[in-house]
């Protein structure tokens, strides 16, 4: 008699199907994305990422608030700010949103972890995310701005800082700003693998980054590109980085399975705005169940390799996954 090999018994329950789950998605997984802007009092709904909000840093407290009592662990602060220049010297200004957001948050709920996103695109003039020499982005004349726009958040009270601007050597930069400057426990969560994508239109919108002219293919990673991503996060992890993270998620699973294969360090998934935004697109027209698609999606990114999973669906999903 030859044996029938059936591994739908293995599915006929509930219970037997949470018994031999190999991916559990958990609160702990997320991190939460804020956009605090100027002034007080401002709760305005970015129209690009319904349910996400532009919040001035009293509104973002009680956010915050509400993001530790569902028992999300961390925050991904992101901010405008009130004056632009070629510089985008009000990146490291200690009266900014994102630095007064921060020392909020410390103040009122001490035990969230708040990471916090450093760059310059949103705070210079021309949207680039380092200064121009011409129409190209200056690499190593860029470096000390970002290592300052790092301590300011570090002297904030951010327990992660978050470089996302792909210029060389910024990790090394920035660990050895912050080590010389007396905040050698604060984690740099470098944005390692982070492709010039088409996915960012939403994000852009929300942070007012958009280049006034060329785009960030010179210094962001071609899609195309999967070893590379491999020496990007082989570089970040020498030069200091305690968390790598590959940026999108959902068309770079590949990369992300890759990278958690390599290397020994924690890794995060970015599930950006283009992904989030067709999803809610698709739920408001009736063509998907949007709580299934996006909790698929996330376990997906757990499955793939994902420790942790930046995304604006955090809270609902939390909610749902309580449901």
């Amino acid at each position: 008699m030859s044996i029938i090999h059936r591994p739908r018994r293995l599915r006929v329950s509930a219970g037997i199907r949470s018994m031999v789950q190999e991916t559990t998605l958990t609160a702990a997984n997320l991190v939460y994305p804020l956009f605090v802007v100027p002034g007080t009092n401002v709760k305005k709904e970015i129209s690009s990422l319904p349910g996400n909000f532009h919040l001035s840093s009293d509104k973002a407290v009680e956010l915050a608030k509400e993001v530790y009592d569902l028992g999300i662990p961390a925050v991904l602060v992101f901010g405008l700010p009130e004056y632009k220049d070629e510089r985008g010297s009000s990146a490291w200004d200690m009266s900014s949103p994102v630095q007064q957001a921060i020392l909020g948050i410390k103040q009122a709920v001490p035990d969230l972890v708040v990471i916090s996103d450093v760059c310059l695109c949103q705070y210079t003039s021309h949207g680039h995310c380092g200064l121009l020499n011409g129409h190209k982005v200056d690499n190593d004349p860029t470096l000390p701005l970002l290592a300052a726009v790092a301590l300011s958040h570090a002297k904030a009270g951010a327990d992660m800082v978050a470089p996302s601007d792909m210029m060389d050597g910024r990790v090394a930069a920035i660990r050895e700003e912050l080590d010389r400057s007396g905040y050698s426990d604060v984690s740099i969560m470098s944005y390692a693998a982070k492709y010039a994508s088409g996915y960012y239109g939403p994000f852009r919108d929300a942070a007012d980054s958009t280049p006034q002219f060329g785009d960030r293919r010179a210094y962001q990673m071609d899609p195309a590109n999967s070893r590379e991503a491999l020496k990007e996060v082989a570089l970040d992890i020498e030069e200091g980085a305690d968390i790598v993270i590959v940026k999108p998620a959902l068309a770079y699973l590949d990369i992300v399975r890759q990278v958690k294969d390599q290397f020994m360090l924690p890794v995060a998934a970015y599930n950006v705005s283009g992904e989030f935004a067709m999803v809610k697109a698709a739920a408001a027209q009736g063509f998907i169940d949007e709580e299934r698609v996006v909790m698929e999606t996330l376990v997906g990114m757990k499955r793939a390799g994902a420790d942790i999973i930046i995304t604006y669906h955090a809270l609902d999903a939390v909610r749902w996954l309580k449901s």
